[in-house]
């Protein structure tokens, strides 16, 4: 059975898995985390558009049916060149963050927190004004959370003072709904409703695009016929100290052996 490639520089594309596991449970599933080059934020358009082809083909030796961009930045500057280096569909995470940011936000004000590379981009901007062009957007870039996250730290006095400092400007200024503009942002939710209240509704991408991948499987009739529950299979491109124990415990995912992936 061909799996669904999900790909994203380091844990955060996990928190994409998980939801493809709750919401397509029968599917198998192929990870990549490109935790040799992470973060991803701070690397030039061009060098992430690199080093996602070269991940792209490596889901594509592992026969992927769809290749699933799990990872903000990737989505908000390489997608047109992933479709065209690749014979299958590819789905990011910016277009369906969007629409739920649209439909849940009630004074049209909408939060977004990034990497430096896709609040740069403008990505999210564009794809909310193409839905409302009267939707007022504030973007933060976070270029420290993902360091925090990548090392264990989701409930630290550190990182909650750090996502204060990034989100209370945002709040003063009277978003009522909230992009987490990154994969690994999810697992930072505990520490971002602490920070947030409960006013303001926060989008999860890695919920939001795995419902789009159902109905893009739906859609094109690749969805499994299989009963049986589907294997996650997970490869890194270099060892990571607290993949396992964040995929385990802040995710409730149990991956098994871990197989790694030479990139260049």
């Amino acid at each position: 059975m061909k799996p669904i490639g999900v790909f994203d520089s380091g844990i955060g594309g996990l928190t994409v898995v998980r939801a493809l596991r709750e919401l397509l449970p029968n599917e198998n599933i192929f990870y990549l985390g490109d935790t040799a080059r992470v973060p991803y934020g701070n690397k030039s358009a061009e060098t992430v558009e690199r080093y996602s082809l070269e991940l792209a083909r490596i889901l594509m030796a592992e026969d992927a049916k769809l290749i699933v961009v799990a990872c903000n930045t990737v989505s908000s500057v390489a997608i047109p060149k992933l479709r065209a280096g690749v014979s299958v569909p590819v789905i990011g995470v910016i277009e369906p963050g969007a629409h739920a940011a649209i439909a849940m936000t009630r004074n049209r004000h909408v939060g977004v927190i990034g990497t430096r590379a896709t609040i740069r981009s403008g990505a999210y901007e564009n794809a909310l004004r193409a839905l409302n062009v009267h939707v007022r957007v504030s973007s933060v870039a976070c270029p420290l959370l993902v360091p925090l996250i990548e090392e264990g730290l989701l409930d630290d006095k550190l990182t909650d003072l750090t996502i204060e400092r990034y989100l209370n400007p945002m709040v003063a200024d009277g978003i009522d709904t909230l992009v987490l503009g990154c994969t690994h942002y999810p697992l930072l939710t505990r520490a971002i409703v602490r920070s947030l209240g409960d006013k303001i509704q926060i989008v999860d991408s890695a919920m939001n695009c795995a419902r789009a991948v159902k109905d893009l499987l739906d859609r094109q009739s690749l969805a499994t016929t299989s009963t049986s529950a589907g294997k996650l299979d997970v490869a890194l491109t270099d060892a990571a100290d607290h993949f396992l124990s964040i995929a385990r415990d802040a995710l409730q995912l149990q991956l098994g052996d871990v197989q790694l992936r030479a990139v260049s």
